[in-house]
């Protein structure tokens, strides 16, 4: 084993909402780098969340992240009951002592939202749920793990959101609720920057594109064998990434020693392909935020964007 071969070997990670979709794939790729991650979430192989979802569960995470070459831990937890995200952070202190990378992808809101409606059409009860989903977790995660992650210099807090600082402060997201829940970590992302400086540590937000995750895949009734079929109905789905492609991002920015250059920005999966060379897993490194933009003012070809 080599520091090139698993170049975070000996680090210890939380991804905090690792069941599925983004979540998974970057615990699976961080165990592939070497690490030691705890994985949380609410479905497991015993009881199901509000999602839904019975055929992803924490524990296939973490078997997951094992095979990978890492060592994967699931922890069932609920990141609003703040007794079990203590019990959570204490663990990791007492197995580990130390904390290296928090990765906040929290969410598991998709059933709620709904476009075309004004807010007060919203169904508020949904709504004030996604700001739970998507703001309040991530708030008490990083109030409870961070005292861990700041004992050691160079700490790393990713803030997993839907869309770029660029993009989201000029455009709404067509729900009033969702674009609060998903420009928040963004601002998180800059303040938890701020306060970490003097640590020695790096926070940032990461998206990815428009991401192929297993919610995705099946309410387009396709698999990530053959998401192609999609793409005849819906065209702009052929820029559409694996969950892989961020759970890259995120390794290559654990192993950068000189990562901190990102301090307090907003980033792209399709933006650190460019930058640190890794690429999906089919091998192409799509770019879905500037295919988007792209696409407001013309009509861009999709291949030039994968």
């Amino acid at each position: 084993m080599t520091t090139e071969t698993k170049p975070l070997h000996g680090r210890i990670c939380l991804v905090a909402g690792a069941t599925r979709g983004a979540g998974r794939a970057i615990a699976v790729q961080l165990g592939a780098a070497g690490a030691t991650v705890y994985v949380t979430g609410r479905t497991t192989r015993e009881k199901l969340s509000e999602v839904g979802r019975a055929t992803e569960t924490i524990e296939e995470t973490a078997e997951l992240v094992t095979a990978a070459g890492g060592e994967g831990i699931a922890v069932p937890t609920d990141h609003l009951e703040v007794e079990q995200v203590r019990a959570l952070v204490d663990r990791i202190d007492r197995e580990r002592g130390r904390l290296d990378v928090l990765v906040n992808d929290v969410w598991g809101g998709e059933h709620l939202v709904t476009f075309g409606k004004k807010t007060w059409e919203n169904d508020l009860t949904g709504g004030l749920r996604m700001l739970e989903l998507g703001v309040r977790t991530h708030a008490i995660t990083s109030h409870t793990a961070l005292p861990l992650l700041v004992r050691e210099r160079g700490g790393l807090v990713i803030e997993v959101t839907d869309g770029t600082a660029a993009y989201n402060g000029t455009r709404y997201r067509e729900n009033l609720f969702y674009d609060l829940a998903k420009n928040a970590p963004i601002r998180m992302a800059f303040g938890l920057g701020k306060e970490l400086e003097e640590y020695g540590g790096t926070a940032v937000a990461l998206t990815p594109g428009w991401l192929r995750s297993e919610q995705m895949l099946a309410g387009f009734e396709v698999t990530e064998e053959n998401w192609r079929d999609a793409v005849e109905k819906i065209p702009d789905f052929a820029v559409s990434e694996s969950p892989v492609y961020v759970g890259r991002a995120v390794a290559a920015l654990a192993a950068d020693p000189d990562r901190h250059r990102w301090n307090g920005r907003s980033l792209s999966s399709g933006q650190l392909a460019k930058e640190y060379g890794f690429t999906d897993a089919d091998g192409s490194q799509p770019d879905a935020w500037g295919f988007i933009v792209a696409g407001e003012t013309g009509t861009p070809d999709v291949n030039d964007y994968r």
